[in-house]
């Protein structure tokens, strides 16, 4: 299955995506382009469709607010230079800002890490167990109760692992490669965007 060449391998555009990005992070003037990074996160979106009604919430939140940086990049090119617009501006926590899209976007990827780190981790074909380790750990703390409840009785209708790989054209073996090549990369980015809100002390938690 994993070696049907004509498939769409989702999967594999986002390992290698996000390798060139670290790749980008760990030079010693490390930065990243919107354009690139827009790109990069665009390839997360159908994650989300794959989860079902669980996360729909977290793929509509997630796709707008990677189609906004994707136009910002038309007029913005680092992710540097887009955060030092808004603050500027004075609109840094401005409902619908690219400065507030960013942190969101970047919790989605996150939760992504996180999840792929789960599913490497723990045995057995239910994503119930990573899919709720992972919404905990990012995505609750900044959730209201309401969403909070949705989103728990939701996890019952997640598809199994094998049904997972099924949607992404993967067996076992070539998808635990290229979710740790995932985890792998993302977490320098991930960093390097933290660092882009620290450094400004503009904060990450909100």
């Amino acid at each position: 299955m994993a070696e049907d060449g004509g498939a769409e391998r989702p999967l594999r555009k986002i390992a290698d995506a996000f390798k060139d990005l670290a790749a980008t992070v760990n030079t010693e003037n490390a930065n990243i382009e919107v354009a690139a990074f827009s790109h990069a996160c665009s390839l997360v979106s159908p994650l989300f469709g794959c989860l079902g009604i669980a996360f729909k919430f977290a793929e509509m939140d997630y796709v707008s607010k990677v189609d906004d940086l994707v136009e910002a990049s038309d007029s913005i090119s680092t992710l540097q230079s887009l955060l030092d617009q808004d603050i500027q501006a004075n609109t840094v926590r401005k409902a619908g800002s690219h400065t507030r899209n960013l942190l969101r976007v970047k919790r989605g990827l996150d939760m992504v890490k996180v999840l792929f780190e789960q599913i490497i981790a723990c045995e057995g074909n239910s994503l119930k167990d990573p899919a709720s380790k992972a919404y905990a750990q990012v995505f609750a703390p900044y959730h209201g109760w309401a969403i909070r409840k949705a989103v728990a009785a939701g996890m019952y209708a997640l598809p199994s692992k094998a049904q997972l790989l099924r949607k992404l054209n993967e067996d076992e073996n070539s998808a635990q490669m290229l979710m740790q090549s995932y985890v792998a990369s993302s977490a320098p980015v991930i960093h390097y965007i933290d660092g882009l809100y620290l450094s400004r002390e503009i904060g990450i938690d909100w």
